[in-house]
């Protein structure tokens, strides 16, 4: 694939995927029209050498994998990992609020959001509803209003002279999205506003009423490649729909031989504890169905490794003194190593040296990232991996700026790089 046609099918991507339902139902339509075959959890498995499949939980989490002709017990799983949600503002069950004639919407920081970029941003919003059809049948869909329909205004500099030195933003007050104006004693239901547009916009006729729903805002902004040299991709959700793309474009050139499997959770930027994230027993389950038996899923583990896939922070030339002065990554420098003595990356100098190795063969360079000794680590769902399957596991990610703003910031290079080293990966 071409550096130039991978880019612009990752900005698609990204553009398409406001939400982790959007994320993984595309990835969804990608697989289908691949050829693979969609299994259920609750219907009885027959999976064969040589079949690719794939498997969803809760909407927002999808497990994808082929099985090789040599027995996945004698060569393992060559996985990558990712998650498919990013922190954002999500609508709260009982929302609706008119304060001084304008309508507002109240919302939950979801995950460790960087709120100042949140401000004078055009927003609309997406997630997935719950209805109730005209045959009292429960159903799920998913939503994207796709057009701006509210923003969050600052407070004009006039009002608080010292903004630029010291402003603090309350979540529950000041980071309220403005959708219009509105008289006082009017009254207004979002779940009737659902219903509407579900029946006049997706066909839904037997929608008889949405009765809940996951909603998050989004900025309507689409992802770019900006700078002198069209050298860096901004956008929402780089962490870590860019890594979800970069896995899925890779994995489609995997070799017929070896067994490869992509990982994709939701819940990462909350810790992972749920049903659909990587604390949840998603890939145990699916390990346990494809293995058979005990025995054999533990020689399938032994020989499994993982590509732990999220973003890392690039040193900031604004702000150099937050990195380790002998680990502070690039832009489009090449795929970052995360380490961390303290097992908040899982990386270890075995796997280490496995990535180290496909980036060579792929002719990528690499770079390391460990935090500075006297600041905390974050963490991503390699260690949530590797502690609760036992699976073999590199923690990785391109370097980003911006982490968990509204607009972060990587490179074209680093991208395109890290899509060559895991079709190495995948190869191997």
């Amino acid at each position: 694939m071409e550096e130039s046609n991978f880019i612009d099918g990752l900005l698609d991507f990204i553009k398409q995927s406001p939400t982790p339902f959007h994320a993984v139902d595309n990835i969804h339509e990608i697989l289908k029209t691949a050829g693979f075959v969609r299994l259920f959890e609750a219907d009885v498995w027959d999976v064969r050498p040589g079949g690719s499949y794939y498997v969803i939980r809760n909407d927002s989490s999808i497990i994808a994998f082929t099985l090789g002709a040599k027995p996945v017990a004698e060569e393992g799983f060559r996985l990558v990992g990712a998650h498919t949600d990013s922190p954002c503002l999500k609508v709260k069950p009982r929302p609706e609020q008119v304060n001084k004639g304008y309508l507002q919407l109240g919302v939950e920081v979801y995950g460790g959001v960087l709120l100042n970029p949140w401000f004078d941003r055009d927003l609309s919003l997406a997630g997935r509803v719950s209805y109730m059809t005209k045959e009292q049948k429960i159903k799920q869909g998913l939503i994207n209003l796709d057009y701006p329909i509210a923003t969050i205004p600052s407070l004009a500099i006039h009002l608080d002279r010292e903004a630029n030195e010291n402003r603090s933003i309350n979540a529950q007050k000041h980071i309220v999205p403005v959708l219009m104006g509105m008289e006082e004693d009017e009254e207004t239901d979002l779940r009737e506003m659902l219903t509407v547009h579900l029946r006049s916009n997706y066909n839904e006729e037997d929608v008889e009423q949405v009765l809940d729903y996951e909603l998050s805002f989004y900025d309507t902004q689409p992802p770019a490649v900006i700078g002198m040299n069209k050298d860096y991709i901004a956008g929402a959700r780089l962490d870590n729909l860019l890594s979800c793309y970069v896995g899925l474009m890779s994995f489609f050139e995997a070799g017929e031989d070896v067994s490869c499997m992509l990982v994709y959770t939701d819940h990462e930027e909350v810790g992972s504890q749920s049903a659909a994230g990587a604390q949840g027993n998603f890939l145990r389950s699916v390990m346990q169905r494809i293995a058979k038996t005990p025995e054999d899923q533990a020689r399938i583990i032994d020989r499994s490794v993982l590509i732990s896939a999220d973003n890392a922070h690039a040193i900031h030339p604004n702000y150099a003194d937050k990195h380790d002065d002998k680990h502070g990554p690039v832009i489009n420098q090449g795929p970052v190593i995360k380490m961390n003595s303290n097992q908040r990356y899982a990386t270890n100098s075995e796997t280490s040296a496995i990535f180290r190795l496909m980036c060579k063969r792929a002719e990528v360079p690499v770079q390391s990232f460990v935090v500075r000794s006297d600041m905390a680590c974050g963490s991503t769902i390699g260690p949530i991996t590797a502690s609760g399957l036992g699976v073999k596991t590199v923690d990785i990610g391109v370097p980003t700026f911006g982490m968990h703003s509204i607009r972060e910031l990587a490179g074209t290079k680093d991208a395109f790089g890290l899509y060559k080293a895991l079709r190495e990966f995948f190869n191997q």
